[in-house]
């Protein structure tokens, strides 16, 4: 047996099926090699959808919580769902027939969309197909960062204005770069010449200090080139 809840409302008729998208966010990046690499990335939300059957008319195999409400009732629950704004409780609770549970589905979600159905085959009956999606709570961090007045007798402004003009593109003659975390030289390029492509041209110009041009460390620093 399966029960289906939207929020604390028990479905009369549970759904014959029932979808769960189990997504994620990993994101596929060709290296400069051309080689491609799969960098993981948290879960993404996962997706509902099914279709189930409002009765007009109370049926035996129908079951309710509260005793028997016609569809519009539930209707008008999927309506205030969907444009309060918030978030609710979507459960399915399994058993075998003789009421041994089995595993269950708990999650937070919202309401993307829902399509009502009318069939004359139906009679006056009603088929809802709809969708859902997981939802997280998040909210805004505040970060406080206290910096010392002054750094080796230097106002901190100052050094800050350094460290940043020194890693920013200029439109004059050959600059320097200090390589930092994470950089390459395709990166670097794309940087100061908006086509990673030509990054050959800061290799051949600091070809004293790489001796392979994937290969860069943080701390080194290269000479930009016009």
């Amino acid at each position: 047996m399966y029960d289906f809840y939207l929020d604390k409302t028990l479905l009369p008729v549970s759904p014959s099926k029932l979808e769960l998208k189990i997504t994620n966010q990993n994101k596929t990046m060709n290296l400069i090699n051309e080689h491609e690499v799969n960098v993981l990335k948290s879960p993404g939300l996962t997706e509902i959808s099914f279709d189930f059957l409002l009765p007009q008319v109370q049926y035996p195999f129908a079951r309710y919580s509260d005793g028997f409400h016609p569809a519009d009732y539930y209707l008008d629950i999927l309506e205030k769902l969907k444009t309060s704004q918030t978030s609710f409780q979507f459960i399915v609770s399994r058993s075998t027939p003789n009421r041994k549970g089995l595993y269950g589905t708990n999650l937070t979600v919202s309401i993307e969309d829902y399509t009502i159905s009318e069939d004359a085959e139906q009679g006056f009956d009603i088929t809802v197909s709809i969708k859902l999606k997981q939802y997280r709570p998040y909210s805004t961090k505040t970060c406080n960062v206290s910096l010392p007045s002054s750094i080796g007798g230097k106002p901190t402004a100052n050094v800050n204005s350094q460290r940043n003009n020194s890693n920013s593109p200029s439109s004059g003659g050959a600059q320097s770069y200090t390589v930092v975390k994470g950089d390459c030289l395709w990166n670097i390029a794309k940087r100061f010449y908006g086509n990673g492509s030509l990054y050959p041209k800061i290799y051949n110009a600091n070809r004293d200090k790489i001796q392979n041009p994937n290969l860069i460390y943080p701390g080194q620093v290269l000479v930009i080139p016009a």
